[in-house]
């Protein structure tokens, strides 16, 4: 039976603009205990807060941690989707989103906390499965999304990274008091 290939950090040439930002904080060296580890401890955080604390806004015009978790799934469903895309070897140059945009059209703060992590949940179980299913050839493809370089493998690490980001935003600013 063949071994699972572990998934290691992605050379600094396989990814371009903003997206080294969130490279550099994943800080593992495999990404399928990465997306495990923080799927642990971000449903961890959310389920013992209050319908007050997930509705808390740090400043005006900032996303509630409900927002910021619809937030996290929305970003990871497309960096997953332009992984599938490029270890395809689709070619097309894939457009940005507005994240803006999408939490205000959400209406996260009107879903449960446990609507929202059982969707989660599924969604990062089939992440993992997505990656765990590309081959070393399939994670060195590459592709244009949002106007950036970027390796199927390290839009994973981007998926990590991003959320490990929020992470430290909801500890420092929200949960901080």
């Amino acid at each position: 039976m063949k071994s699972q290939l572990t998934i290691t950090p992605p050379a600094p040439a396989e990814y371009t603009g903003y997206m080294a930002n969130y490279v550099q904080q994943a800080k593992t060296e495999d990404l399928i205990e990465g997306l495990t580890a923080s799927y642990v401890f971000i449903t961890g955080l959310v389920q013992g807060l209050t319908e007050e604390q997930l509705l808390f806004r740090y400043e005006p015009g900032k996303w509630s941690i409900k927002e910021l978790m619809v937030h996290l799934m929305d970003a990871e469903r497309i960096f997953s989707y332009r992984a599938l895309r490029f270890a395809r070897q689709d070619k097309t140059e894939l457009p940005g989103f507005e994240e803006n945009q999408y939490a205000q059209t959400s209406k996260a703060d009107a879903r449960d906390i446990n609507s929202i992590i059982a969707e989660y949940t599924s969604l990062r179980t089939a992440t993992i499965e997505l990656f765990k299913g590309f081959d070393e050839e399939a994670l060195q493809q590459e592709g244009i999304a949002s106007g950036q370089k970027a390796s199927v493998r390290a839009l994973g690490y981007v998926i990590l990274g991003h959320e490990v980001h929020h992470q430290k935003i909801i500890r420092e600013r929200y949960l901080k008091a």
